[in-house]
């Protein structure tokens, strides 16, 4: 089945790679399409396929492949001749903060911004420049594509109509999904244990100004595990990727300098600035979190065992027992663990957490399991019951067991029946010319 690609984007990697193309020889440029005030050159065309080609990305003759990025093209310039129309506006901060994160992107990719301005020969500043006006595009671009598609929605007779019109042997194959509920109880943090983590950071704190090395410090004791191995090094962040608190003692200290200690949600550091690069920083941190006491651990599990005693013997429900007792904010949602890939509470097996896994793999459906040992977001220890609410078996999709992924793919076959409208109805109010080299392609849309 054909399908139409939405929208080319021209992605960050892209431009860099076809900047930093060596040239045996200069190439002559020419226009190949206008769309409204705005042009196609040969030399998107080939930047594109190059670029294409070294990713692995191209599936049919060269020829082929080309009359599909100028159709890609085509779609992205109508876009944007109708952002012009409709005047959509993208302030120089929205453009900032997007340029902002995907340097910090290509940046991670390459390990130090001081790898990738030294592999392209371009500064931070100097890539910001060239690809300011490419993401203004970009951006508007997207704000036209969502108003054309914002308003499709997908009945459920729709569904039913989209499934039924898909060939039985082009029905993908579902693997096992299961939904899970949980009774967490996480016992607090005593005072007395934030107070020895405090004494243990000023201690470590004190050894570093009187001469230590902060890095070593990291190694031996942070909590941090991604950063402990590289001396609590975190690398360049921008403004808006850490901690509130911590971002902000981050970007007042001058190189080298070692902040008081800074309490975050993750726990409790100290900081030493490595050096600051306009809005970026990059510092160390060693991190302590105070632990739950092993006493508090114990009588958690016991309470959790009692309530276990207690649905199974009818004496109280699964749903009741979360709403009463639960301590975490799943209990707003009657304990279901969330997908946080799709939103609903379906998970294949393969997505779930294997400590999650390897429990509920071992009861059945409507089961509640013992009481289990469970580490949360933060890395802190409590306890929790878990209750298989269902299991599917490996099968092929239908609308019983699989109507919410059936409805994803219904409602992404209309929205690109809408955006096929759109072109329809907008490339006959709009002025395009194809050059005749690219007359012949087989485009999915009428152009001419």
């Amino acid at each position: 089945m054909k399908k139409l690609i939405i929208l080319f984007v021209v992605l960050f990697i892209s431009f860099v790679n076809a900047e930093a193309q060596p040239t045996g020889g200069t190439m002559i440029d020419e226009v190949v399409a206008v769309v409204g005030k705005n042009y196609i050159l040969l030399s998107d065309i080939e930047n594109s396929y190059l670029q294409m080609r070294m990713q692995g990305g191209i599936t049919g003759s060269e020829s082929t492949t080309k009359c599909q990025i100028i159709e890609n093209l085509l779609f992205e310039k109508l876009m944007l001749h109708q952002a012009e129309l409709d005047s959509i506006e993208v302030t120089p901060d929205q453009v900032d903060s997007e340029l902002d994160r995907r340097m910090r992107y290509f940046i991670n990719q390459f390990g130090t911004q001081e790898k990738l301005e030294k592999f392209y020969d371009k500064s931070v500043v100097e890539f910001k420049s060239e690809l300011r006006d490419v993401i203004l595009q970009q951006m508007k671009i997207e704000r036209v594509q969502g108003n054309i598609t914002e308003k499709t929605k997908v009945t459920p007779s729709e569904v039913k109509t989209f499934f039924k019109s898909v060939p039985v042997d082009s029905i993908p194959l579902v693997g096992s999904v299961v939904e899970v509920s949980q009774i967490v109880k996480k016992p607090p943090i005593s005072p007395a244990e934030k107070f020895e983590v405090k004494e243990k950071l000023i201690k470590l704190r004190e050894r570093v100004v009187n001469g230590e090395s902060f890095e070593a410090m990291a190694r031996l004791y942070s909590e941090d595990p991604g950063s402990a191995k590289l001396g609590g090094d975190l690398g360049l962040h921008g403004r808006g990727e850490l901690y509130a608190e911590f971002e902000a003692v981050a970007f007042k200290l001058k190189p080298g300098d070692i902040s008081d200690i800074v309490e975050t949600e993750a726990g409790y550091h100290i900081i030493q600035s490595i050096e600051r690069r306009g809005d970026f920083v990059r510092v160390r941190h060693i991190l302590l979190r105070p632990k739950v006491s092993p006493v508090a651990l114990a009588e958690a599990k016991v309470f959790l065992d009692s309530i276990g005693l207690l649905i199974r013997a009818d004496s109280i429900s699964f749903e009741d027992a979360v709403k009463k007792f639960s301590t975490d904010p799943s209990k707003n949602n009657n304990g279901l663990l969330i997908n946080p890939y799709t939103g609903s509470g379906d998970w294949p097996v393969d997505q779930l957490d294997p400590k999650v896994f390897f429990v509920v793999d071992k009861i059945a459906v409507g089961e509640i399991s013992q009481t289990v040992v469970m580490e949360d977001e933060k890395g802190e220890q409590a306890y929790r019951i878990l209750k298989l609410n269902k299991r599917t078996q490996p099968h092929r999709a239908n609308l019983s067991e699989d109507y919410d992924q059936i409805q994803n793919w219904a409602l992404q076959m209309k929205k690109q029946e809408a955006i096929k409208k759109w072109i329809a109805t907008n490339s006959k109010n709009t002025y395009i010319k194809i050059s005749d080299n690219y007359k012949d392609c087989e485009y999915q849309q009428k152009w001419n």
